[in-house]
């Protein structure tokens, strides 16, 4: 039966918004790195869709409740795109705005990582790699054993799945069928030395993943409505955790960053910077014609 068309008008409403969203989150991170004169263009960039989905349609969490031991847990456990993330908190109402332009300043709440208790919101302090997921499964774990119907969430790089401790907490998850669990990792194929397949190849990853008793997705991590179905069907796999291979861009959104693994740890010029911004102001437009 075919879809009413106010069914259809409503679903790409908030598409549209969720899409906007993401370049309204991708523009304060490059003015964010800017400000900075440091930080992590491609991976920030490259996350801003998945985050915008999390922080705007799918994480059960409230600004005026921060600590309300019911909601949703995120762990970034490739803490160096917090850029992203922090300013997905700001536009969520966590903290104010104006916090974003201290981003990695001396005495800054914003740090380089996120740091629990510094601002609200945050669910897990980052630093080393590989260690999200751990701390993730137990978060799980833990509610599990408390009876709580919150959900955790899991993004990490696909460069740290070359360190073993992801690989454990992998097992453990599968063996404990914590289905609870959602695990996103952001496919984009660098890491900070080169390109993970020449570094170390991590494929056949869908298959590893499946092998410790994982249910895996694979999906176009910018095509918003795959990012909304993988998560709202990882709610209904009630026999184990869920994996979403999200396949994404490093440097989106910026012509002159997009695939480079040289932009892992690097900002923006002021002229790069200007640049970018004019290019997602181009695709926020791009974006609204689409749904005339």
């Amino acid at each position: 039966m075919p879809q009413h068309k106010s069914h259809v008008h409503a679903q790409n409403s908030y598409i549209l918004d969720l899409e906007k969203i993401a370049v309204e989150l991708r523009q304060d991170v490059v003015k964010m790195l800017l400000s900075a004169g440091s930080g992590h263009s491609a991976g920030s960039l490259g996350l801003a869709d998945i985050i915008s989905a999390l922080y705007f349609h799918i994480l059960n969490v409230n600004p005026k409740s921060p600590n309300d031991p019911q909601r949703d847990r995120f762990v970034l456990s490739n803490g160096h795109t917090c850029p992203v993330l922090y300013a997905a908190l700001a536009k969520k109402g966590f903290f104010e705005r104006s916090l974003l332009k201290d981003l990695r300043k001396i005495d800054s709440p914003l740090q380089g990582h996120p740091h629990m208790g510094s601002v609200a919101g945050l669910d897990f302090t980052s630093g080393p790699l590989a260690q999200g997921l751990s701390f993730a499964v137990g978060l799980a774990l833990a509610g599990k054993m408390a009876a709580n119907l919150y959900r955790v969430y899991c993004i990490t790089s696909d460069g740290e799945l070359q360190e073993g401790a992801v690989w454990e907490s992998a097992m453990f998850s599968g063996n404990k069928r914590l289905n609870n669990l959602t695990w996103i990792i952001d496919r984009n194929n660098i890491q900070i030395d080169g390109y993970t397949e020449d570094v170390m190849p991590l494929e056949p990853l869908r298959a590893k993943i499946e092998s410790f008793n994982w249910h895996v997705l694979e999906i176009n991590g910018h095509n918003m409505e795959e990012i909304l179905s993988a998560c709202d069907l990882a709610k209904n796999i009630l026999e184990r955790p869920t994996a979403i291979i999200a396949h994404t861009i490093p440097g989106k959104g910026v012509k002159e960053m997009e695939y480079k693994f040289e932009w892992h740890g690097k900002p923006p010029s002021k002229e790069l910077a200007q640049q970018a911004l004019q290019e997602l102001r181009t695709l926020e437009g791009q974006i609204e014609s689409d749904y005339d």
